[in-house]
């Protein structure tokens, strides 16, 4: 189909949204197609379900970035166009508060794994990113090279929690230990923050008194695999609309971040 969205995918475990949206792409219910598929773990088993269907995959080694930089920091140097103050002003993932050398640190290794990345997706043009269980933070370095002018987001992921609530890595191990009644996956945009960007769509389920951690995963991933391939076919719709603080009503009470609209 001519005006099929091309999807670029980044994972680093079991692959199982991007099975998810694979199946959604080859049974037409998403209008695109996967162009690339990166990691940064070789061991990903997402790569082999990427390459069983002869879709291009690639690795950039995070672990061995950090390893190499740590032995020799002055050897491992940062992009051309890495402007570390620049970076530490957008980003939301620190405060003043935190070490100054760990922020510098993480900062600048994230760059330089990120630069690895987008090179590598260079042969591969694309309309949207997704981050399918892609296990590391993204920085403004990252962000505002694949984004288009004007902040227009293109990078989405899928969340194991209904947030804003339990941002992070664990999700729905962070419900279920609350005590939460209630347990979803969220769909967002990437923004400077951890699991901070404009929600896209949710689902919820019900967590019972007999539910184990282990059944609630099995329960949200469930979900998640209804989602992600929804909220991916409205982008390819065109249905997706930004709406800026400053774009509210008004007289109506300012959102104090970016929220989306479903046309």
């Amino acid at each position: 189909m001519a005006d099929q969205i091309r999807i670029g995918a980044l994972i680093s475990g079991g692959g199982t949204n991007l099975q998810a949206v694979m199946d959604a792409c080859e049974s037409c219910r998403i209008s695109g197609k996967i162009v690339f598929v990166g990691s940064d773990n070789a061991r990903a088993p997402g790569l082999e379900r990427a390459a069983a269907r002869r879709i291009p995959t690639f690795v950039v080694d995070y672990a061995a970035v950090f390893n190499s930089f740590k032995q020799a920091p002055g050897q491992v140097r940062p992009p051309d166009d890495f402007d570390l103050n620049d970076i530490f002003l957008k980003q939301s993932l620190f405060t003043d508060r935190d070490d100054p050398a760990k922020v510098k640190s993480f900062l600048t290794c994230r760059a330089i794994a990120e630069a690895g990345l987008l090179e590598e997706m260079k042969p591969y043009p694309f309309d949207l990113l997704i981050l399918a269980g892609f296990m590391r933070n993204l920085t403004p370095y990252f962000i505002d090279r694949v984004n288009l002018p004007g902040g227009n987001p293109r990078i989405m992921n899928i969340h194991p929690a209904l947030l804003p609530a339990f941002p992070g890595v664990d999700g729905y191990g962070d419900t279920f230990r609350y005590g939460c009644k209630v347990g979803g996956c969220t769909v967002h945009f990437i923004d400077y923050g951890e699991d901070s960007g404009p929600i896209i769509g949710q689902k919820a389920f019900q967590i019972l008194e007999e539910d184990t951690l282990e059944s609630v995963k099995e329960k949200g991933l469930k979900l998640e695999w209804q989602l992600y391939p929804e909220c991916i076919r409205l982008f390819a719709q065109g249905r997706l609309k930004i709406v800026r603080p400053e774009q509210t009503l008004a007289g109506a009470k300012k959102s104090a971040r970016n929220v989306v609209k479903i046309l």
